[in-house]
């Protein structure tokens, strides 16, 4: 059985729509994967007692593009806080920026991916009515009026201050004041055994002398009458 031309040229003008038609949906869908502005999002955050800004790329092609942050100040860039670039991913990949923000500060996050987007994130992000978390201010430094404990122990510290020595008039005792030292006895009442002026010391020394000298001279003659025998 032979086939029509006509139906030929119809099954092939059919294939070929068809063929196009599912081209032109591949491309759209790629491009509509590819990366769009609704994958990106920005955030206001507390980093500790820091601010950050953050901004999340959820592209799962993962096309490189370049986010920068500016601050805003009615309607026009006060500056730019920072610029970085981000591959997105399904689950999403986060950058952040480090910017000790204030509370409801407005900035512009800008995306631009070569060929597929450059545009702000709308709206602009605004921060939080409230600022991050202030560090614990410190103690006050104690006073400077010693503690009783401190006071204790203040007298045995002043120890080691030299004690001025009394003065030659302080030293002296005032006049008509008894003194402990003992009152010159009177020169009929003291008692001369002391100095020996009223014992026999003398009186046995010069026995003693006499004794000495007769029995040297006893001596003396008795060697000589040796002598004067032995010449005999």
């Amino acid at each position: 059985m032979s086939i029509n031309r006509r139906t030929v040229a119809r099954s092939v003008r059919a294939l070929g729509v068809a063929s196009a038609s599912a081209a032109l949906a591949l491309g759209l869908a790629g491009n509509a994967l590819a990366c769009d502005i609704s994958e990106f999002s920005a955030e206001a955050k507390c980093d500790g007692v820091k601010g950050v800004i953050t901004v999340t790329d959820v592209d799962p092609s993962g096309i490189p593009a370049t986010v920068s942050v500016y601050l805003q100040n009615n309607g026009a860039d006060l500056k730019k806080v920072g610029e970085q670039v981000v591959k997105g991913s399904r689950e999403g990949v986060t950058i952040t920026f480090e910017e000790n923000w204030k509370p409801d500060a407005e900035y512009r996050v800008h995306v631009k991916a070569e060929g597929y987007v450059d545009e702000d994130i709308k709206p602009n992000l605004t921060t939080p009515s409230t600022a991050c978390k202030k560090e614990e201010e410190e103690p006050p430094a104690p006073s400077d009026t010693p503690t009783p404990s401190d006071s204790a122990s203040t007298p045995a510290e002043e120890t080691d201050t030299p004690t001025p020595t009394p003065s030659q008039s302080e030293s002296t005792a005032p006049a008509g004041t008894e003194s402990n030292a003992p009152a010159p006895a009177d020169a009929g009442d003291s008692n001369l055994a002391e100095t020996g002026a009223n014992s026999n010391t003398g009186l046995i020394a010069g026995i003693a002398i006499a004794l000495v000298a007769i029995g040297g001279g006893a001596v003396f003659f008795g060697m000589r009458r040796r002598g004067t025998s032995g010449d005999r």
